[in-house]
């Protein structure tokens, strides 16, 4: 029998064990932690929504109509008018002909492979995508073929190394440790010219990334027509919880046929819903949160060029710093909390081996100051 407390011992020696911090306030720049108020450098709520008063009475007001729990899968009696609505404004907002609700990001990233993959076909994953896409293709029980972290001549060679069955390639649009973005144009057209689906996790893409945060193919001015299927998540930008997938009306009916991740789940609640009905809302009529928010990444970045820190180069709200050693990392983030910052220390299995770094997440309502204390204690800590 495995020896699980040794395991849990080995975890510690390499400065690999995880533990929880115990969150005493709403998310914001600054939150309390542990009893501590501490600068938040550590939130996917780039937006600052999730504690928005318009978001919270959207959430309240709906709870009270619906109550708290949605009572079952949305097959069986959990789809609200709420969750309809809100797909159909999904829909609209994305440029897609219909969009279907998941209760997070991992479960629709499952759902999709499961549905549309078997034994027979191939999956194509980029190297550093997250976690949910590889288990995705490990769950369909098809191939699995990983290129090199955006190495498109090596995309290519794997799709030709598919000999038969269907192709699908997934890949993050914005890449959830490394900050960078996928090329999505030049993925298309592989895609295109080897009879392959694409399938783009716009997690950290859509909210903040193009007009009026409606993603990375805005971003990037790609056609919705060029990407097969799109996945974002409600629980980063969006500030509330939960996921969608957008595509063709067919792929749409197909997840709702066959997807076991939507078909044998409760439904979110319809607060959740009727919440993200509000942040999307909010999206739609101001974009001056995107705007704060591109003005801090700018700002960190130029102050951390005049550092010696290794910074990745990212122009998104994930702005990496590599540390290499995974107890190093650990210390530094536990010094930077002692000082005041909440930054998370990132390491493997979740990164590569000697990669381990911290992980700096910037907000729209962080203050010029606020990032320069954080640079200036970096200096100090690292």
């Amino acid at each position: 029998m495995k020896n699980l407390k040794l395991d849990l011992q080995k975890r510690k020696q390499k400065g690999l064990y995880r533990s929880r911090k115990i969150v005493q306030s709403p998310q914001s720049r600054e939150i309390i932690i542990n009893d501590k108020a501490v600068l938040n450098f550590c939130s996917n709520d780039y937006l600052g929504l999730a504690n928005h008063p318009d978001v919270i009475h959207s959430f309240t007001n709906a709870a009270k109509q619906f109550g708290v729990g949605s009572g079952a899968a949305h097959l069986v009696n959990g789809h609200t008018l709420s969750h309809h609505v809100l797909e159909e404004e999904l829909a609209d907002f994305t440029g897609y002909p219909r969009t279907l609700l998941f209760s997070t990001g991992y479960m629709a990233n499952l759902g999709v492979a499961q549905s549309l993959c078997s034994k027979n076909d191939c999956i194509i994953e980029d190297k550093l995508n997250h976690a949910s896409l590889l288990d995705a293709a490990s769950i369909s029980h098809a191939q699995l073929k990983r290129y090199p972290h955006k190495d498109y001549n090596g995309l290519l060679k794997k799709l030709s190394s598919c000999k038969s069955g269907e192709k699908l390639v997934s890949s993050d649009s914005v890449f959830s440790m490394d900050g960078d973005e996928a090329d999505i144009e030049l993925m298309t057209k592989h895609c295109q010219t080897n009879d392959a689906r694409l399938m783009l996790d716009d997690a950290h893409g859509f909210g903040v990334l193009g007009d009026n945060g409606r993603g990375s193919l805005s971003h990037q001015q790609i056609s919705t027509s060029d990407v097969d299927i799109y996945m974002a998540t409600l629980g980063k930008a969006m500030g509330t919880a939960g996921a969608f997938i957008a595509g063709s009306d067919e792929l749409i009916e197909t997840l709702i046929q066959t997807a076991r991740c939507y078909i044998y789940t409760t439904a979110m609640p319809a607060a959740v819903a009727e919440a993200t009905r509000t942040s999307l809302q909010l999206l739609s009529r101001e974009n001056w949160r995107q705007q704060s928010l591109n003005s801090n990444i700018n700002y960190f970045k130029k102050l951390i060029k005049q550092t010696e820190l290794n910074l990745l180069e990212s122009n998104t709200a994930i702005q990496p710093v590599i540390i290499g050693d995974a107890k190093t990392a650990t210390n530094i983030s536990q010094k930077m909390f002692e000082q005041g910052f909440h930054i998370a220390a990132i390491r493997p299995p979740t990164v590569p081996e000697n990669t381990s770094r911290l992980r700096i997440t910037l907000r729209a309502d962080h203050s010029e100051q606020d990032i320069e204390r954080l640079v200036e204690s970096l200096i100090t800590a690292i």
